[in-house]
């Protein structure tokens, strides 16, 4: 068993999404001052590697720490879709996508993370590819990009409609291109808000 951590590192100045609140993370309490260390950290829920639920752009009562847990862990599916500025659905990708699995979509675009281009030039998800994910009731979206379309976010609303969650900012994607078999845990924190940062892993089977 080998586990990959998907998830960025959370610190001080972690880049955020254009227009959201900056994050912090100080050093409050010092061991040779305080006798004891502490941090304080001050972070928006989609800043860094985080999952969306219906709760951020749909009409819903539902915190994230609402669902069973159960909705957060599955088997992974991963799709290299690199150089594709708009993800279009092919028939080798319905081939591969399994009902209730985890779909990974892997563009590459991590290694600009913190960028402009990263958040203004990034590639989306045709329409179509999202009615295909709903039609075969996928359980999380994953994506190495801020986010899988762009405003008035189609995607976003489709998929958080059919109460499929959206991961985004994920990295070291391109360590599962060649796992056979892999699990993703994506759990969040056990917080009262519409969604979560948290650490994603994959457990390569």
């Amino acid at each position: 068993m080998k586990l990959i951590d998907l998830a960025h590192k959370i610190e001080d100045f972690l880049p955020a999404y254009p227009g959201d609140d900056e994050t912090r993370l100080i050093n409050t309490r010092k061991l040779k001052e305080d006798s004891y260390t502490n941090h304080r950290l001050q972070i928006d829920m989609h800043s860094g590697t985080h999952i969306d639920s219906p709760m951020h752009l749909i009409d819903s009562n539902a915190y994230i720490c609402e669902y069973p847990l159960e909705s957060f862990i599955g088997d992974g599916c991963i799709i290299d879709v690199r150089n594709e500025p708009v993800i279009k659905l092919k028939k080798e990708y319905k081939d591969k996508i399994t009902e209730g699995c985890i779909l990974l979509l892997y563009t590459g675009l991590y290694h600009k993370f913190g960028a402009k281009e990263y958040f203004y030039e990034h590639p989306v998800v045709d329409m179509e590819f999202a009615e295909f994910m709903v039609e075969r009731k996928i359980k999380i979206l994953g994506m190495d990009t801020p986010s899988p379309d762009k405003p008035p976010f189609p995607v976003h609303k489709l998929l958080l409609k059919s109460k499929i969650f959206i991961l985004e900012n994920l990295t070291n994607m391109d360590t599962l291109l060649d796992a056979e078999k892999f699990e993703v845990i994506a759990l969040p924190l056990n917080i009262k808000a519409d969604s979560s940062i948290l650490r994603v892993v994959a457990r390569v089977i």
